[in-house]
């Protein structure tokens, strides 16, 4: 079903709504949810919580591109339950090291007014990103949107993983300069 029919049965109050989302984009959100939590179970209540928060959005929202707004809602309830699952014992695996490896260049809010910046910062790195050649900006988003794993960035787009991380490391080095001239801590 075209996400257009699938927004208007949204607006409809139609349950199918979510079960056309489910079908079309459920192996999506399972597979992004995964990849930031540890176990399928969490993915699961993830996307699980991902149609039930889409239902409450649409409408009033009707959002452009309905994959991204379910990505951008996935991530986030999966970024929130890792982070719950995560603050008694600190754990390792992929997420714990996107985190680090970010940290380089992006400064860790403290304050309430740097959380009011976090929009203005969102911006600053998509402008950033728009500066990018396709390839590295695809590398980048991949690792740190989708936390992907460097070996499975390298299969995807048939480059050595050594590769991979030298992107990923110039990048951050890149970010960090191009943040610092908009004026970010860092």
């Amino acid at each position: 079903m075209e996400d257009t029919k699938i927004l208007d049965l949204y607006f409809a109050r139609d349950e199918q709504a979510i079960a056309e989302t489910a079908q079309k984009y459920g192996g999506y959100c399972f597979t992004l949810a995964n990849s930031i939590l540890p176990n399928k179970q969490d993915a699961e209540e993830a996307v699980s919580d991902t149609y039930w928060k889409t239902w409450n959005a649409i409408p009033p929202c009707r959002p452009a591109v309905l994959k991204l707004f379910l990505a951008k809602i996935t991530r986030n309830l999966s970024f929130s339950r890792w982070r719950q699952q995560t603050a008694e014992k600190r754990g390792g695996g992929e997420m714990a090291l996107v985190l680090d490896e970010l940290s380089e260049c992006v400064a860790t809010p403290g304050s309430v007014e740097d959380r009011l910046n976090g929009k203005e910062l969102a911006i600053a790195i998509r402008s950033f990103l728009d500066t990018l050649p396709k390839r590295e900006q695809d590398v980048f988003l991949r690792r740190y949107f989708f936390v992907e794993e460097s070996e499975t960035i390298a299969k995807r787009y048939g480059m050595k993983q050594a590769t991979v991380l030298r992107t990923l490391s110039r990048t951050r080095c890149k970010l960090k300069q191009y943040l610092s001239k908009e004026g970010y801590a860092v």
